[in-house]
């Protein structure tokens, strides 16, 4: 998953820089733009528009204009725009703000009750769609994600046995930088141990107990590789005993590398290239239960938790955009090009039957270091076994186009 957190007032999207090279003896080739490119385009040029239900779409845009048309967001985004005559660069550049989003955020808070028919033709009244494109061409990559939901209680017992923990109180967070300029940035993390700061416990020690008998047990999971994949993933749902549903995230982590088991598994011949997903990993603990606790020890970074409370329970996790994401709806983006908060019109293909058109109105909501690129999304496919199996196999190629508010669009027209 991507990731992560946290409220960004202020998104910039980069569409400026071109980079032209020039070789010796002979003519420059046509230069490549580095950053976004819109073309105009028409609701009719969009591959399935009329075949989808936006109303989820409509949901998961409600929870942006929460962020987008606060008065103190100043300019969410900025792109240079191309016009719809071909690939030819418009001068100036382009700011959303908040005063943009407010008359669409303020006719879509009237239509959560509405049929599918007039969502869809509110998103064409206030918005107009624009084909993306990068250096790379129109085409990208589209990865999926998930939430992880886990079987836990609060108290320990044989069928529960895996703890998970809050940050303990003698974890220290230094940043370097405030000592040294050289090395600002920089941050490690550890603890104090007679009267000096040495490295946090390893995830082998703390398995070890390293930590037990010091209260910091929030819940206990019934599967270790189900929480090993919760550590991986950063925050997720739990599941109690009594049906209730309680939501944890990511407090901090023990400032160790992070080292992935499936590639320790491939490196010693346990697992083959290609075949170490989850479900490999939990079949080869399986079979080798005596030798879980040294493969969960090969990724030494552990995670600490807390809770997290007031998202619905049919809600994601908070996305980058400091909302909740929307399962099947919100996308993550390189928030370097577009700005969070805008409808994308996805084109695409499912995980499970690649020859399966996946055609939908999503919103860009999250963000993560693995998502990098004009057209590069993660598609949020929410929590469970199906979201589990279509995010693991998800790799499909696909473009998408972004849906620019009204006003914004005209300036974008007549640039």
């Amino acid at each position: 998953m991507p990731a992560k957190l946290g409220e960004r007032r202020v998104i910039r999207l980069l569409g400026i820089a071109v980079t032209v090279a020039f070789l010796a003896a002979c003519e420059p080739p046509t230069p490549k733009p580095e950053g976004l490119q819109l073309s105009a385009l028409t609701y009719d040029s969009l591959p399935g528009w009329g075949d989808d239900d936006p109303r989820a779409a409509l949901e998961a845009f409600l929870r942006s204009c929460t962020k987008l048309t606060r008065d103190d967001a100043a300019p969410i985004g900025q792109a240079r725009p191309v016009s719809n005559h071909g690939n030819a660069e418009l001068p100036g550049g382009i700011t959303l703000t908040a005063a943009d989003w407010q008359a669409p955020c303020a006719e879509a808070a009237t239509l959560t009750s509405a049929p599918a028919g007039e969502v869809r033709a509110f998103f064409e009244r206030r918005f107009r769609p624009f084909a993306a494109s990068g250096k790379d061409g129109e085409e990208g990559l589209f990865t999926g994600y998930f939430e992880i939901e886990l079987l836990g209680a609060r108290q320990k017992s044989a069928r529960f046995p895996v703890p998970l923990y809050r940050l303990p109180a003698d974890h220290v967070q230094a940043d370097l930088g405030v000592f040294d300029p050289a090395l600002k940035g920089h941050r490690i993390v550890g603890r104090v141990e007679q009267g000096r700061l040495v490295p946090y416990f390893s995830r082998g020690e703390i398995e070890k107990g390293a930590l037990t008998g010091r209260g910091l047990e929030m819940l206990w999971i019934n599967d270790p590789v189900d929480a090993f994949m919760l550590h991986v993933q950063g925050s997720g749902r739990v599941v109690l005993q009594d049906g209730t549903v309680v939501r944890v995230g990511f407090a901090g982590h023990n400032g160790r590398a992070y080292e992935s088991i499936g590639k320790k598994l491939i490196a010693a011949g346990e697992l083959q290239p290609g075949k170490a997903s989850w479900e490999d990993i939990r079949d080869w603990i399986r079979r080798n239960p005596d030798k879980a606790h040294a493969l969960f020890a090969g990724n030494p970074r552990y995670i600490f938790f807390r809770f997290i409370e007031g998202i619905p329970a049919d809600a994601g996790p908070i996305g980058a955009e400091g909302v909740p994401l929307t399962p099947g709806r919100s996308m993550a983006v390189d928030r370097r090009f577009i700005p969070l908060g805008v409808p994308l019109w996805l084109d695409t293909t499912w995980p499970s039957q690649p020859d399966k058109p996946l055609r939908r109105l999503m919103v860009a909501q999250d963000a993560g270091g693995a998502i990098q690129g004009v057209v590069r999304g993660d598609f949020f496919w929410g929590f469970g076994e199906e979201a589990l199996e279509e995010a693991g196999r998800m790799k499909s190629k696909g473009r998408y186009y972004l849906l620019i508010p009204a006003s914004v669009a005209e300036r974008l027209t007549q640039s």
